[in-house]
């Protein structure tokens, strides 16, 4: 394949050069708190690894592997494996962690007490017991970061069309491929040198081993020939795909390996589902397998990392090496990979002239196909690296090691340190922190479960799931196809609902509808001295909401209806009812969750001002903002204050001790309420009445909200024991996962069994 560079130059092509799609298979071994391996099993909660798509076991059965969807950027692809990776964390036994080296912790002194992972298909078994007698279980124990690329497939078309020398497409997808690849293992010692970060083995690695052992500290024991290699008399040729497919094929069948997956090269090439299937489809993508976990990443790799690596690979496909012999660009580069591997961390590498040149390069294409500043940057930053080898992860691990601290301490620190992180905000999912907090739960509970999930719309909490072949689409949490479209239009219409559930003889509230303010002040006469709600009509999350209990002023009136038509063009004033209002969930033709919502409000203590009060508690780290956390926090604005008038206080008042004071009259949790659940302690009339109203407006998932004076006398449907106030197309369901008392309710999970019946419970 001639030189590329004249095309990946051109702008039609340059732009595309720097498009491509990530995956990252991440191996970590699960360990307790104080660092000793793990004796649990893979944890149950996560269902059978064998078909989970995102948490799996490799070969022991406390090695666990994280795997990516693919995704289309390197931001992407983290954000997908911050995600897994804390969805594994707090799937697995409280006391225990993923440790955060490549090389694994201290090792049992008796080869049995490594345990082979117990998988469901015995072959799978038998496989990892082949792989225990022919390389020992000790080296298996190592871990590491998959990296699988993929350029953009216009890209290549548009370098397919751009030469003559290769007449099939597919032929020459393959060339660019096997070309980034030989180049790829020729210089790989600059991935070693950068990133390799085992630089130390643990009690036990080491164990039982007749051969010679490295003269630690290293820069990588596992890139190194006493990491996790084939035997020496495995060589396969990147010449061709031919070439590459026939000499695997060749070692299984003289038994040197037992399959084609044992091939353990720095780089696989991936495309069909055997490796005989790369003749006839050629190849799809590319497995970079050299790179450690970095431990000063919470996640085994940062973005910076990524994208140097695709830097990298960029590279070696721009790279003018065509003279070269495609055989012994392979051998030179296992024996620099190894020399690299096991120089000193802190110490110059030998290879300094030849890594400032490919810089040299990097920087050059950089500049002829017009990448961003940013990636500019990045490859000077590297560049410091090759003057001071302290930067290297290697390096930054040995000069802590050189101040006292031990490799087993770092690691213990750092792993316990995620380990924290991941458990601090137990109901957020990391990577989309960003997103509507029941959005962020019904995910984790998706990858918990093994459901495949696609984020189609982020800042609309836009979802697809996959499980098996069936695929469900859902937005916000809980709106699905099981829910027909008119159904959230009628609930979200206040007055549509009231007259739906009155005419099937549920008690609502009466009421008016307004579209204009001088329509509804001059109705200020029909509400007079009575209790009233003033709302917007087609709203949601308690927004815009007025309650006067005992009547309003003509003022206050008018203040209300102002707050409501901020929010909506059309408004209800409506009858209050008095009661205690509560949040029925139902979903499925079920009652699975029922929520007390006290109205937000504090607590004086004769000392400081309500104001002063409102910012303690909101400095309560389950409240936030914008339904990113269980609780929200406690605002001031016009309804507040409003509300404090009725009782008497501005916010500079001082609250007496014990004096309770309500800063809303609605309960939601969406305006700074608390919420208790008391699911277990209701009447089985109210749930019924809840579930026939949610029938009567065709819903599967509603949160129906009912005021009830005494909830211990049972109710039936035309009786007064009870008024539907309100039903939501699209009930949150962070508040009853994480209520402010009283048990969880996981409603995410309802969901999902919904939308997939056939789920594990």
């Amino acid at each position: 394949m001639k030189t590329l560079q004249t095309a990946l130059s051109k702008d039609k092509i340059s732009a595309l050069f720097k498009e491509a799609r990530f995956g990252i298979e991440k191996e970590s071994q699960r360990v307790t708190l104080d660092g000793t391996l793990a004796a649990t099993d893979h944890p149950n909660t996560l269902g059978s690894r064998n078909f989970h798509p995102s948490i799996q076991t490799d070969f022991s059965e406390t090695q666990m592997e994280l795997i990516t969807p693919v995704a289309n950027s390197p931001r992407e692809v983290l954000e997908h494996l911050a995600a897994i990776h804390e969805v594994a964390l707090r799937s697995m036994n409280k006391d225990e962690m993923l440790w955060p080296l490549s090389m694994p912790p201290i090792l049992p002194e008796k080869d049995e007490e490594i345990i082979i992972a117990k998988l469901e298909r015995f072959e799978d078994v038998l496989y990892r017991r082949y792989l225990a007698r022919s390389y020992g279980k000790r080296k298996q124990m190592v871990s590491g970061i998959h990296y699988n690329f993929e350029f953009s497939p216009e890209m290549i078309e548009r370098l397919y069309a751009e030469q003559t020398d290769i007449i099939d497409f597919e032929t020459f997808k393959t060339e660019v491929y096997l070309k980034v690849s030989r180049n790829y293992l020729r210089y790989r010692w600059f991935i070693t040198y950068l990133l390799g970060a085992s630089p130390l083995s643990e009690e036990g690695y080491f164990t039982g081993c007749d051969d010679e052992v490295p003269d630690e500290p290293v820069r990588s024991i596992r890139n190194s020939r006493f990491g996790y290699t084939n035997h020496d008399d495995v060589f396969v040729s990147y010449r061709s795909i031919q070439a590459y497919v026939e000499e695997i094929e060749a070692l299984v069948d003289q038994g040197v390996m037992s399959e084609d997956k044992e091939f353990y090269s720095p780089v696989r090439l991936r495309g069909g589902k055997k490796v005989s299937d790369l003749k006839e489809c050629g190849v799809q993508y590319i497995e970079v397998r050299n790179i450690d976990n970095d431990p000063f990443a919470p996640y085994g790799i940062t973005e910076k990392n990524i994208e140097l690596i695709q830097l990298f690979l960029m590279y070696m496909l721009w790279l003018d090496n065509q003279d070269a012999d495609k055989d012994q660009l392979l051998h030179d580069g296992d024996r620099l990979n190894n020399q690299v591997a096991l120089e000193r961390p802190l110490s110059q590498t030998a290879m300094k002239a030849e890594g400032l040149e490919l810089l040299q390069g990097m920087k050059e294409m950089a500049e002829a196909v017009k990448l961003s500043d940013h990636l500019k940057e990045l490859i000077a930053e590297v560049a410091t690296s090759f003057a001071e080898p302290a930067k290297t992860l290697a390096g930054q691990l040995m000069t802590r090691v050189e101040t006292g601290q031990s490799q087993h301490d770092i690691a213990l620190e750092k792993g316990r340190e995620y380990y924290e992180k991941a458990w601090a905000k137990p109901y957020q999912l990391a990577g989309f922190r960003d997103m509507e907090l029941s959005t962020q739960i019904l995910m984790f509970d998706s990858m918990q479960m093994g459901v495949d999930v696609e984020v189609i719309d982020r800042h609309d909490q836009f979802l697809k799931l996959t499980y098996g072949k069936q695929v469900e689409y859902v937005k916000n949490g809980n709106m699905t196809s099981r829910d027909t479209y008119i159904v959230p239009l009628l609930m979200a219409n206040k007055t549509a609902t009231k007259k739906v559930l009155g005419r099937a003889g549920f008690q609502v509230p009466g009421g008016k509808e307004f579209a204009a303010m001088e329509e509804a002040l001059a109705n200020y006469g029909y509400f007079a001295e009575r209790g009233i709600v003033i709302k917007p009509k087609s709203t949601n999350y308690g927004i815009g909401i007025t309650i006067f209990k005992d009547g309003a002023s003509i003022e206050d009136y008018q203040a209300g209806l102002q707050i409501a038509f901020k929010e909506d063009t059309e408004v209800l004033v409506e009858e209050f009812l008095p009661g205690t209002e509560y949040r029925f969930f139902v979903i499925n033709g079920h009652v699975k969750a029922i929520l007390l919502r006290i109205p937000a409000n504090v607590t004086g203590d004769g000392k400081r001002t309500i104001a002063q009060l409102v910012a303690e508690k909101n400095q309560d780290p389950l409240r936030g903002t914008h339904h990113r956390s269980p609780l929200e926090i406690i605002q001031l604005g016009d309804l507040e204050k409003l509300m404090l008038k009725e009782q008497g206080y501005t916010v500079e008042d001082i609250l007496p001790e014990g004096s309770i004071v309500y800063l809303r009259e609605n309960s939601n949790v969406s305006t700074g309420g608390d919420s208790i659940d008391i699911t277990d302690d209701f009447d089985e009339s109210y749930k019924q009445i809840a579930i026939e109203a949610v029938e009567a407006l065709g819903a599967k998932i509603s949160g129906i909200d009912l005021i009830i004076p005494d909830k211990t006398i049972p109710a039936i449907r035309d009786s007064r024991a009870y008024g539907i106030i309100e039903a939501n197309f699209n009930p949150a369901m962070h508040m009853h996962a994480y209520p402010f008392a009283g048990k969880g309710r996981r409603l995410t999970q309802d969901v999902l069994h919904l939308l997939f019946p056939e789920l594990p419970h």
